[in-house]
């Protein structure tokens, strides 16, 4: 069975979110999907990318600018097909099911890479009025705790 890959993501964390869209706005030629305090996000079609910035006043505290990595999936059964997948590589994944997450309710899964960049899957199954819920990974809404890599053979 395949997956259907909508569209590659990057989350950026970024100081201020109104300066990060005007930039991103002319940068791409186009405007944003969906703006709500603190955040933004790009879906475009060409090229294909769902682009997010995440605003963190201090990006000290953040380890950067780069918040993760990651893929948006058609369906719920394409985030655990390649969650199976990963799994049988030897890969450790963290899931979050019917999870509120960016103004949207998701159901992901994450995967860490050797040097703990974070990887996510994920399909959107609404809108959400909410940056996030208290039941997301530790509280923290697109920069998870992860888990511990675990060693490919």
């Amino acid at each position: 069975m395949e997956t259907s890959i909508l569209y590659p993501h990057i989350s950026l964390n970024v100081t201020d979110v109104s300066r990060s869209v005007t930039f991103y706005k002319a940068f791409f030629g186009a405007e944003p999907f969906k703006v709500r305090p603190g955040y933004a996000k790009f879906q475009l079609d060409d090229p294909k990318l769902n682009f997010a910035l995440n605003e963190k006043p201090d990006l000290a505290l953040y380890n950067g600018a780069l918040n993760h990595l990651g893929f948006q999936v058609a369906t719920t059964d394409d985030v655990l097909l390649l969650r199976l997948r990963l799994k049988q590589a030897g890969l450790a994944t963290e899931d979050e099911m019917q999870t509120t997450c960016c103004y949207s309710v998701q159901d992901k899964i994450w995967v860490q890479d050797p040097d703990g960049n974070n990887w996510e899957v994920f399909t959107v199954l609404s809108d959400a009025a909410e940056y996030r819920t208290a039941d997301t990974k530790n509280g923290v809404c697109c920069a998870p705790e992860l888990v511990q890599v675990a060693s490919v053979n």
